[in-house]
């Protein structure tokens, strides 16, 4: 999974180096932010909190997050070159579906837009190295889905057309 990163900007690694000096900053100035008070008693002072004790913690995960923006702007990046191309020839498509309120006929079970539907499903999958688009129309037309090589997102868009009155997105 780690393979083959590599970083647009390394230089940026040198930042790394302030993390330690500001451990030790931290170390210093830690014994200069105990307050000291003086009272005869301490006996109404009972220490149980524990937010006192995730002070350091929550120091550390200061630092991991600077090491982490560090990284960050270092730029990891992968590199994956395919030794073969792909090429495929096909064709646009533009399937011209009509929603208005005639596709409800009964002569095609159940109606004439469901069965639509399930033909143009057969032949969008059928057809891999094509693009294809989909416009609807009932009265005026609007664009569902351009032209696209992504099979899925034409087959929802087909599943999702209503018949009769729409509202253009």
């Amino acid at each position: 999974m780690l393979d083959n990163i590599e970083f647009a900007n390394p230089q940026l690694f040198w930042l790394l180096l302030l993390l330690p000096m500001a451990l030790i900053w931290h170390v210093f100035k830690r014994k200069e932010e105990t307050a000291s008070l003086k009272i005869p008693s301490v006996a109404g002072f009972t220490a149980n909190d524990f937010l006192p004790k995730l002070k350091p913690v929550l120091f550390v995960f200061r630092l991991l997050a600077l090491t982490a923006i560090i990284v960050a702007m270092a730029r990891p990046q992968t590199e994956d070159i395919s030794t073969r191309t792909k090429t495929t020839k096909g064709i646009d498509i533009v399937m011209a579906i009509d929603v208005s309120s005639s596709m409800l006929a009964r002569d095609l079970k159940p109606n004439r837009l469901s069965a639509l539907k399930e033909v143009a499903a057969d032949f969008i999958r059928q057809r891999p190295n094509d693009r294809i688009g989909l416009v609807a129309y009932a009265g005026e037309s609007y664009t569902k889905t351009p032209i696209t090589s992504d099979k899925s997102i034409v087959l929802n868009a087909l599943k999702e057309i209503p018949y009769g009155q729409f509202n253009s997105v």
